[in-house]
Formats: C-alpha cells, structure tokens, sequence
C-alpha cells in the first residue's frame, strides 16, 4: 500500500508552511478501496490568507530574473525525475492508472517542467514601428509580457501530475503566483510536486496548496477580487459554476471531448484498430481526448470491427499496479456505474454489446458497442470510461457530419492513405486538434492543447499558455 506522508492531514500550503485544518478527508485507493492518506479540507477562511499570501508572493516572482525562474524550473524538474518511481507509485495509488501509464506520465511531466524553463527564458515582446502611420515618426518604442497577477489552478484526477505541471509550470516562468486546487480524489501527487518546488527554491509564498472539497471553498476561491486568472480542467458542470462565480478575470477552461475517429477504406486496419484500442482504453477511458466514436467506411467495417474486438479482448485487467496490467479501475464506483448504465441504456435502445459491460468494483471492462443511436448518451455525452462506439459509413462527408454533432470537441483522428483525404478532412473538422494516422489521445506537451466546441476558452502547451498567463505592456518613447 502507498503511503505518502503529508504530516498526518498537515495538506495546506499557506505562506511556506504547511497547516492542518479542523476536518479532514481520506484519499482511497481505487483499486483496493482502502484509505491511503488523509488530507485537510480547506475553507473559505483558507483562501482569504491564501490570497493575501500570493499576492506577496506574486510581488517576489515579478521580481526574479527570467533566468532564476528558470532555474527553480530546471531544478524541480531534475528533482520529480530523480524521485520518479515515487511519484508514479503516488499515481497509481490515488488515481487507479496502471503503473506503466504512471510513469510515462512522470516523464511527460519532467517534460513539461523543462519546455516550462525554457519558456521562462523566451518570453519576451518585440520592437513596435511607430512611424508606420502619420505622427509616429519621432516614436519608438517596443512591448514587454508582464505576470497577470494571482491565478487559481484547479486541476482533474486522471493526469494528476503533468496537468497540474501545466499550469504551475507556465504560471511560474511567466512571473504569476499560484492557488493549486488539485482534485479531491488525487491531491498526494501535488502536495510532493509543492515541496520540490520549495526546494528548488521557488519564494515560499508563490504557491499556495489549498486540498480538500471544491464545494466548501470554490466558490469563495473563483470569486475573489484578488484572483486575477483562473485555469481549469474538467468538466462543463463545474466550469458553469466557476464562471457564474468568477465575476470579470481572466478564464481558460478546457472542459472535455468526445473524440471522434474516422477510418476510411484505404486505412491500414490493424494499425488503425491498435490506436484506438490504445485511445480508447488508457488510464480506463478517462482521458478528454480519448477515442470515444469510431466512424468506419462499409467496405472495411466488419475487418475493423473483427480486429478491434480481438485487440479489446486481449487487453490484460486488473491490478494497476502489475506492470502486465492494460486497463486499471475508474477512479471511484458511482463513476463505474454510471459507465454501466449508460451502456445498458445504450443496448436497450438497440445497440449491440460487442465485447465488456461488465462491472466488478470499480473495475470496468474495456466495452464496445456498434449501431448506438447517436442520441444514446455513450455517444453524444463525453463518457471518461472505457466504452468506445462503432459507426458505419459510406459517404465521407457523412462521417465529417457525424462527427462534428458533438458539443465538446478537443481532438479528433483520421486514418487514411491519401494525403488529399487527410487535408481536406482535417480541414472539416471541428476539432482543436486532428491527428492522422493517430489516436486522438496523442498530445505532444509542447503543442498548442484545449477545446474547440462550446464553452471551452484558452490554450495550454506551455508556451501558449504562458502566454496567456501574461499581459503586454507597450513602452514608448517620444524622441523629439
């Protein structure tokens, strides 16, 4: 069993110190159902001092050199990896992802803290021709990227570290302070990255840790006058929530997919059956660009389907923490049963159960399922489970359609031989994202990342979102 000290529920992280509260909550391995640690429950009295902190520590980051930043970054980095099997046995005891996916995900973050660095160094503004219009000939001047201030960072569970290190990452090599609301089921994670970070240096009060329910300080976090951006991941729900409560800041939110696949007639079947069996099942389906919608040419359909049952059979299930394990449990049981109903909601209204739809715990099987009416929820909500759809088609503008009728949209894929055909449908698309030849759930870290359909506002990769993290300021000198 995992167990990672955090001073006995001593979770927030209020002006370099960590404090306990008057209640706690238990963080439960998923797989085992056994409390694995307990952290504090912040309050709203919490994010009062919270703020008041960051607004100091925002002062102390303005003031390092852009080469300081930098090296906290470097440093921190050097430390998650030299701490990486840790950190990925920490994954995988609070989130339920297998340990293989566990530790490509502490090297994506060890990644994202270095493009984070790296950013720290290039973000700088450019010179401003002000003779270009009449009147500005004895002008010259250029503009610079300041910090935007305080931002809350509110972050999922099923990337628990690498999402979290692209928000902290850009914020920091930008210059901003930080309020982490990491997520209730998987704050271990961010409370180690929290340390490492003090250690690498960065000012004490420049982070703030506030664990704990969304639902008792949230709100008070989100309409603060002294939080400047907010940046969010997870679901509509909650962003509603936050942006009635946010009042005018700046907001970025990426609020989930329903990715799409097309496969057209000249795709290589079995490549194109392994990603989205790949897409569709990692981390157990919760992932906001996973496969969800497969959509097939005729001709080849029943050659793809043949191949994607026998790649979902074939799947290995169970202990995430077996390095022979594919596929782990959900992150809690209402989330396992609700992946249950709506696939029997799915097959009731004549949809066919090609392979999974069981149930054990919160283990749920990798499922497929074919001729789902496309109002069915597995089909037009984003389902974060491991339930993957089978479309046939015949007309591939029918397809592009289809695929397009979902609300949220981050990326979408498709497989094709033609070079004319990968264009003009990633072109159609209504995607921030197409991957060809790929699975949906491919994400480089340095790469422009967010939403395209309603609601979703803003980019992360690191470079986009530091920039977003900051403001320009145009300085102008009058030479005559």
């Amino acid at each position: 069993m995992m167990h990672v000290a955090v001073g006995g529920g001593r979770s927030l992280l209020i002006g370099g110190r960590w404090e306990a509260a008057d209640e706690t909550m238990a963080v439960v391995d998923p797989w085992t159902g056994r409390p694995i640690d307990a952290v504090a429950c912040a309050d709203a009295g919490h994010v009062e001092r919270a703020v008041a902190s960051a607004l100091r520590g925002g002062e102390a980051m303005r003031a390092l050199p852009t080469g300081e930043r930098a090296h906290i970054l470097h440093t921190a980095a050097t430390a998650v990896e030299g701490d990486a099997e840790r950190f990925a046995a920490a994954i995988t005891a609070e989130t339920g992802k297998p340990i293989r996916s566990a530790r490509r995900e502490v090297a994506r973050a060890v990644n994202t803290l270095r493009l984070s660095a790296e950013e720290a160094v290039r973000l700088a503004g450019e010179t401003i021709a002000f003779d270009s219009f009449p009147g500005g000939e004895a002008r010259s001047g250029h503009y610079i990227y300041e910090p935007v201030g305080v931002i809350a960072a509110i972050t999922p569970f099923n990337d628990p570290l690498n999402l979290v290190c692209h928000k902290l990452g850009p914020a920091f090599a930008a210059g901003n302070a930080v309020i982490l609301k990491p997520a209730e089921q998987a704050p271990l994670v961010s409370i180690m990255l929290a340390r490492l970070l003090l250690a690498a240096g960065l000012p004490e009060e420049a982070l703030s840790v506030l664990t704990g329910r969304g639902a008792d300080f949230g709100d008070a976090l989100s309409s603060h006058a002294g939080v400047a951006m907010i940046s969010f991941t997870g679901g509509a729900r909650v962003g509603e929530a936050i942006c009635r409560a946010a009042g005018i800041k700046r907001l970025a939110m990426e609020l989930g997919g329903n990715g799409p696949v097309i496969v057209m007639e000249d795709a290589d079947v079995e490549r194109a059956a392994a990603a989205c069996v790949s897409g569709a099942f990692g981390a157990a389906g919760q992932n906001c660009i996973g496969v969800q919608r497969i959509y097939v040419h005729d001709t080849i359909y029943d050659a793809f389907r043949d191949a994607l049952v026998a790649a979902v059979r074939a799947l290995r299930v169970g202990d995430p923490t077996d390095p022979a394990t594919d596929v782990g449990p959900m992150v809690g049981v209402a989330e396992a049963e609700r992946i249950v109903a709506w696939t029997v909601e799915a097959v009731s209204r004549g949809a066919t159960l090609l392979t999974g739809g069981e149930r054990a715990g919160t283990l749920v099987r990798p499922t497929l399922l074919e001729n789902v009416p496309a109002d069915a929820r597995v089909a037009c909500h984003e389902v974060f489970g491991p339930v993957a759809s089978l479309f046939r088609f015949t007309e591939l503008d029918e397809a592009i359609d289809a695929a397009n009728r979902a609300d949220y949209a981050i990326h979408a894929a498709v497989f094709t031989a033609s070079l004319r055909t990968a264009r003009r449908t990633a072109g159609r698309l209504r995607a921030a994202g197409v991957m060809v030849n790929d699975s949906t759930d491919y994400r480089l870290d340095a790469m422009p990342f967010g939403g395209a359909g309603r609601g979703n506002m803003g980019r992360e990769g690191v470079r986009f979102a530091a920039r977003e993290m900051s403001q320009t300021k145009v300085i102008c000198f009058h030479d005559a």
